[in-house]
């Protein structure tokens, strides 16, 4: 940029980087750098997943939802669920989706059973019989968080009773015989089971919900 300013100057003027005015270019267009630097950050923290700091609070002010004390990882989340929760009606369906839009996973990460489901007979409750560990992870949410933002997700008077965390990973019934199943073990790094477990930091704060 300096060398097309400078080329356009007048015979008069030396054309060199070196000389005053050239020097002189040299300073304006580091700032014009830095200004379009700025710019260029400006835009891309309008987006959600780009956020940082400050920028993701005035976000969170905007659908009423605190930070507390999250991690900017969460609070995404927690934003990502407070917009999403606009869908909700009830079902285990939209309770499914939700859950899946708040934690950008597929719906098929998430599975519901009510307890009758499951032999009990608790009526009114849930049970979430596949979570999305990897999201989990992805974003280091708890265990117990993930069990608070799927009770704020389902309908009033519902009881979120389980969350099981367990993966798909199963050894073959034959001790003879490989498995090989989807729930085995990984042939070329894409298929086979998953382990259980999600990330737990040492200090647990209560999601702002």
């Amino acid at each position: 940029m300096i060398q097309d300013w400078l080329s356009k100057l007048t015979d008069v003027f030396k054309k060199t980087k070196d000389s005053n005015i050239g020097k002189l270019f040299a300073l304006v267009d580091e700032e014009i750098n830095q200004l379009k630097s700025a710019l260029t950050k400006t835009e891309e923290w309008r987006d959600l997943y780009k956020a940082e700091g400050t920028t993701l609070d005035l976000m969170g002010e905007n659908l009423n939802q605190p930070r507390g004390q999250t991690s900017d990882e969460i609070y995404r989340v927690l934003i990502r669920g407070k917009s999403a929760l606009n869908l909700a009606d009830g079902t285990m369906n939209k309770v499914i989706e939700v859950l899946s839009l708040t934690l950008d996973c597929h719906p098929s990460e998430i599975e519901i059973k009510t307890l009758k489901e499951t032999g009990d007979n608790e009526p009114a409750a849930l049970m979430i019989t596949k979570a999305p560990l990897e999201a989990l992870n992805r974003v280091g949410m708890s265990p117990q968080q993930f069990a608070q933002l799927a009770q704020k997700t389902v309908a009033g008077g519902i009881r979120v009773a389980l969350v099981n965390l367990q993966g798909s990973f199963r050894l073959s019934i034959d001790p003879n015989k490989l498995e090989q199943g989807t729930d085995g073990f990984s042939s070329d790094g894409t298929d086979g089971g998953t382990l259980g477990g999600v990330y737990t930091p040492q200090k647990e704060d209560d999601l702002p919900i």
